[in-house]
């Protein structure tokens, strides 16, 4: 198949190379999460990617040292 353009390259670099998640977050029983992500997201700080990947990255620190 044929690619021409930099979308075309930058699909075809998604599709081989990351995985996408999805979460699905409830306005009343998540406004916890939603409240925290707000505010990552306006905080020149990181990214909400960025704040998300840190917080998992901790968590299996902390669960590896368990083991």
């Amino acid at each position: 198949m044929f690619y021409s353009g930099k979308y075309d390259a930058q699909n075809r670099y998604d599709e081989w190379n990351t995985t996408q998640v999805k979460l699905k977050l409830n306005n009343k029983t998540d406004k916890d999460i939603l409240v925290w992500i707000q505010k990552q997201k306006y905080s020149r700080c990181s990214s909400v990617q960025g704040a998300i990947k840190a917080l998992i990255r901790e968590d299996i620190a902390q669960n590896s040292q368990d083991d």
